[in-house]
């Protein structure tokens, strides 16, 4: 490579001023070393600049007679005399090199990749891919439509008014006060085929409210979506396609993730299709997020976008570990916090729906609370994780087992309870019926207590406007022990709690929000549904006749419809 162009006067020949060159570099090799030779050549802003003085001075000094000189013997002996005689010359140089070698600008070496590592990436992208082609086919794009209804002129006649209708014009519905309308509206999301049958596991809201589902395959076919069932307490759901030959994921052990593991997130984000990302497990057990009342969240920073929701979360090994739920956001869009629904809880929630066409969990009976440092000293309680007892349920299983109020849940089985989450979730897991062997803190003491876990059953709420008769408007919910602590009732009390009675309602100025209704017609009420069955057998024109239970006791009230 030459070190300086060929002067344009051509005061010697190409062929002289390649020999010069060549001499020159082998020169510089020997009076500064290899070394530092490659580094100035390498320094290609300075090249110039170097190989101009040593051209120059020895032009100057040496070589007005090169022509004449035909051995390149003697080309190398009056260059060697020339860097040497010419002092300003090998003097700048000298510095340049120096300067050069104290500030570090050269490098003594350019950079490359290693074979090594060029094969390990080369290794890794194909196993990336591989695992791409496999896990793409088992996800679906999941279009929903939906018909809403909108009233077209709230404000009723206010619109026919002459007034109005000269500054406005004729308005929609303005002739018909508080017409309604029906429109479409779509949305887009993604699920997983699980099973050859046509079972696809995707989100609750992504199904929630749809008139129509439509599930386009990874080769373009398209099917009519049935909802086999949904749990909106895990905001995952079941659909099914009548189709043969489907690909599927198998499920992998979401338990056996780690944080730092490399995970892929396969979806349709913003209607993309078969969109894959790359990220890793950022964390495992995440809870109290406010999206589920049953959270055991992935969270990782695998890109997941609108569209993303009911999509694959999947190991290195092409095994689905989670489904794709949420990201956390303050715009709208990705920002590198996605969550997921661990498999472990997806599948047992899928079977349970397939199998029952609804999700039946265990239930324990308790109140529970997180134990704090503040609280575990009042309690003399040593350890500092597991779920405290606040409440016990009267005739459930927690009571028949012999739990107590102030007892510190730390086991359960041959797992550790670590906190509230971890506990409720554990129990819901596990099927009605299941005996199990919770390792208790009482007074200090361990102690083993073994209870059989029964059937969990939604606490039902009675909406105010299930009834035309004295009740209309009134609102009522099942007396949970966390309502009952709350509220500070006693633990024998039965009823419902009244949450709120209607501006319509002949019972305003009677009932309060928080009173307890014990009696309807002298029948003794224990339930949201017996509320329900006897509040609805109530005559239009019929007064009623409750007992209730306010600021510490019990008074009747008659209520004229």
């Amino acid at each position: 490579m030459d070190l300086a162009p060929v002067p344009s006067s051509a005061i010697i020949s190409e062929h002289d001023y390649c020999l010069i060159n060549q001499y020159w570099k082998h020169i510089f090799e020997q009076l500064f070393g290899l070394k530092l030779y490659k580094s100035i050549q390498v320094t290609r802003f300075l090249r110039p600049l170097i190989s101009s003085l040593l051209f120059y001075s020895i032009l100057e000094y040496r070589l007005t007679n090169l022509r004449d000189i035909r051995r390149p013997s003697m080309i190398k002996a009056r260059i060697h005399s020339a860097l040497l005689r010419n002092n300003f010359a090998f003097s700048v140089v000298f510095l340049i090199i120096a300067i050069l070698s104290a500030t570090g600008i050269t490098s003594a070496k350019e950079k490359i990749i290693s074979q090594e590592s060029i094969k390990t990436l080369r290794i890794l992208s194909e196993a990336l891919s591989e695992v791409a082609d496999v896990v793409r086919p088992a996800v679906v794009n999941i279009s929903t439509t939906s018909v809403e209804t909108m009233e077209d002129n709230p404000l009723g006649d206010m619109f026919n008014d002459p007034f109005f209708r000269h500054f406005f014009g004729d308005q929609p519905g303005g002739g018909h006060p508080g017409q309604k309308r029906k429109f479409k509206s779509s949305a887009l999301g993604s699920g997983v085929i699980v099973s050859e049958q046509g079972y696809i596991l995707t989100n609750n809201h992504v199904v929630k409210g749809a008139d129509e589902i439509k599930v386009i395959l990874y080769d373009k076919r398209q099917f009519k979506g049935k909802v086999v069932g949904t749990d909106p307490r895990t905001d995952l759901a079941v659909i099914k396609i009548n189709a043969k030959d489907l690909p599927t994921l198998s499920f992998g052990d979401s338990s056996k993730l780690k944080t730092g593991d490399i995970v892929l997130a396969v979806g349709n984000p913003f209607g993309l299709n078969q969109t894959i990302t790359m990220g890793i497990v950022s964390a495992v057990g995440r809870s109290n997020i406010g999206l589920s009342d049953f959270e055991d969240f992935i969270q990782t920073d695998a890109a997941i976008n609108p569209g993303n929701s009911g999509g694959a979360l999947v190991n290195g090994s092409g095994e689905l570990v989670g489904i794709n739920t949420a990201i956390f956001s303050t715009s709208g869009g990705y920002m590198g916090i996605g969550f997921s629904i661990p498999s472990d809880m997806a599948k047992t929630v899928m079977d349970s729906i397939i199998k029952n066409g609804k999700v039946i969990r265990g239930w324990l009976g308790v109140s529970i609370q997180n134990l704090t440092p503040e609280i575990a000293k009042s309690l003399g309680i040593k350890e500092t994780e597991g779920a405290l007892l606040s409440g016990i349920d009267k005739d459930s299983p927690a009571d028949k087992a012999g739990l107590k109020r102030g007892d510190l849940i730390i086991g359960m089985g041959s797992k550790k309870i670590s906190d509230v989450t971890n506990l409720r979730n554990m129990v819901a897991t596990n099927a009605p019926g299941t005996k199990i062997d919770f390792k208790v803190i009482r007074n200090g003491k361990e102690l083993s207590i073994t209870a059989t876990l029964g059937e969990y059953k939604e606490k039902r709420i009675v909406k105010k406007t299930a009834f035309n008769n004295a009740l209309k408007g009134v609102t009522v919910q099942e007396l949970i022990p966390s309502l009952r602590d709350k509220l500070n009732l006693p633990e024998d009390l039965v009823g419902v709690v009244v949450t709120d009675v209607g501006s319509d309602s002949p019972s305003q100025g009677l009932l309060q929000p928080n009173d307890v209704i014990q009696e309807v017609n002298r029948t003794a009420i224990r339930s949201a549904q017996e509320y329900e069955e006897i509040a609805s057998k109530i005559g239009e024109h019929d007064s009623v006749l409750l007992l209730i239970y306010r600021n510490g006791g019990s008074a009747y009230l008659t209520i004229q419809p």
